[in-house]
């Protein structure tokens, strides 16, 4: 059963540890312009950032220019047949292996900044797109379902005629991935292999043939908090369960709390708010039992989201040409707190 109800109590009070953080030291948020130039420079005298993504630094420049020195990137806009404007992210050479990334609620194709770098680097092509009503993507009151959503992703991997992709998703791009394979990808004959991290398949909420799922009530409870003040709710979600930063010992980022909250208050709330019953109560078996293509499933055993025992496991049994990995430890966002851990194993998998 999900840890919902306990994480995300007001009572308990653990979700605002970041924001109480803050305000007992203002001096952290009132940095001088040399305070901030020590910061950056401690950064790189000491390392902090993933071993992965500074060890491919010095090759993304290199990998991302053409001949001409004219730089391989690009974003545009893909308009759908409903008329909404899914932005999209196209990294790297035209003709290397396309890695297509979706990313989870509430979220943007700036989550997965950290991976379009480290495989950039490793001579491929990358593509992250913006779910419909989130990041710079419209913002729409229709469509917001698991059925529209694969459609989109397929309306971009069309656009930029991608071919022989490596579909990657996390959390509800997870769900997302695993109804475009099935639907999309495997009769067009252009995926060659799916990546569900930290997903949320086959189905979240409980019902009669699903009772170790998560209560009605808890997603209930996401909509209220969003709606009554969605800012603070994004705060409480990223400085508490979604990184583990609720968790005794744990290092936490301000960094990284604000870039969630920055990514999800781009978005639409009406969209958001809709996204919480495609995520949560679409029933995804079908999808599962559908791919034939090799998968990777990972997953943390410390995720507070997404109960790994009714998602990945479920999920493995499902797909029948799966592997998977159970990560110790590991947290629902741990594609960014553990990027070195993760990157290499993705990296393999796309390899093999």
């Amino acid at each position: 059963m999900s840890m919902f109800p306990s994480v995300f109590g007001r009572e308990n009070g653990v979700l605002n540890s970041g924001v109480r953080q803050a305000e007992s030291h203002p001096a952290r948020f009132q940095m001088s312009r040399r305070g901030i130039f020590g910061v950056v420079a401690g950064v790189a005298a000491t390392a902090i950032l993933p071993a992965t993504a500074s060890a491919a630094s010095s090759q993304i420049k290199s990998v991302a220019t053409g001949m001409s020195g004219k730089p391989r990137m690009s974003s545009g806009f893909v308009k759908t047949a409903d008329g909404t404007e899914i932005y999209f992210k196209d990294w790297g050479p035209k003709d290397a292996q396309p890695i297509h990334f979706h990313h989870g609620w509430p979220l943007s194709a700036d989550d997965w900044d950290t991976q379009l770098l480290f495989f950039l680097a490793n001579g491929y092509r990358v593509v992250a797109h913006d779910r419909r009503g989130h990041g710079r993507s419209t913002q729409v009151d229709t469509g917001n379902t698991m059925d529209r959503y694969a459609a989109d992703a397929s309306a971009v991997v069309e656009h930029l005629d991608l071919r022989n992709v490596v579909h990657i998703g996390h959390s509800t791009g997870g769900g997302e991935v695993a109804r475009y394979v099935a639907r999309y990808g495997q009769p067009q004959g252009r995926v060659a292999k799916a990546v569900l991290v930290s997903s949320v398949p086959p189905l979240m909420l409980k019902t009669a043939s699903n009772p170790e799922g998560t209560p009605l009530s808890v997603f209930d409870g996401f909509r209220e908090a969003l709606a009554a003040n969605r800012s603070q709710f994004y705060l409480d979600v990223a400085s508490g369960p979604f990184y583990g930063f609720n968790r005794p010992g744990a290092k936490v980022s301000q960094g990284v709390i604000l870039n969630w909250w920055r990514q999800g208050m781009m978005g639409g709330a009406i969209a958001q708010y809709q996204g919480i019953k495609a995520f949560s109560e679409t029933d995804q078996t079908d999808d599962l039992k559908a791919i034939t293509v090799p998968t990777l499933v990972l997953q943390g055993d410390d995720d507070q989201v997404v109960p790994y025992k009714d998602a990945a496991l479920l999920q493995a049994k499902l797909i029948r040409n799966s592997t998977l990995k159970i990560y110790p430890g590991f947290p629902h966002g741990m594609l960014t707190t553990h990027a070195e851990v993760i990157n290499p194993d993705l990296l393999a998998f796309v390899k093999a």
